[in-house]
């Protein structure tokens, strides 16, 4: 990885309430960007901008990321990190606010990849909004399929809401004929589906 922006990120987001994809879930983005030739991105969850600095390396020159988060201050930052790592002021689209009051306001199958970092309680009702922001051929990344525990919620484990949602998307894409999805262990993991 080396030093510079992208290193110091990394350092601020360990710091911070929003701990940043470690770089081989990065690659992991990279990846899948570039091998879509992803052109249209959106991020659920700023954070300090890492996941953005890997999904940016791996978009075309002319891409845009649309990145979502309610926090003022990791946006800002994020900025300087994109423009410490070269990416050109028109390259990234921050929008601050509330992801399920943002993403309804977006285009309708205008995105190539839809990925999401953020309050996990959530992660089915971005589901739906991934599923509705896809082009065909477009593929939902949710970060932290990996973290929810094997073992059932019952009288001698509380359920956690967190762990409970995750649970229901990854079950939820692998019984559902509407996206073909891969589980991918890297990280706290990575599930990513594609909508046919």
């Amino acid at each position: 990885m080396g030093d510079g922006p992208l290193v110091d990120a990394y350092d601020t987001a360990r710091k911070s309430s929003a701990p940043p994809v470690d770089p081989v879930t990065g690659a992991a983005l990279r990846f899948l960007v570039a091998a879509i030739g992803a052109r249209s991105v959106v991020e659920v969850g700023t954070g300090c901008g890492v996941s953005g600095v890997w999904l940016l390396r791996g978009m075309a020159t002319d891409a845009i990321l649309t990145s979502v988060d309610t926090d003022a201050e990791y946006q800002a930052y994020a900025r300087t990190v994109f423009t410490g790592e070269g990416f050109g002021a028109g390259r990234a689209r921050l929008i601050r606010g509330r992801a399920l009051e943002v993403l309804p306001r977006l285009t309708d199958g205008g995105y190539d990849l839809v990925f999401v970092d953020a309050d996990r309680e959530s992660y089915s009702e971005y589901l739906a909004e991934a599923q509705r922001l896809l082009r065909p051929g477009g593929v939902a990344v949710f970060h932290g399929a990996l973290a929810a525990s094997s073992e059932p919620d019952g009288p001698l484990r509380a359920p956690d809401p967190a762990e409970t949602a995750v649970r229901e998307v990854v079950q939820r894409v692998r019984e559902d004929g509407a996206f073909v999805p891969l589980l991918m262990p890297v990280g706290e993991g990575l599930l990513a589906a594609i909508r046919p």
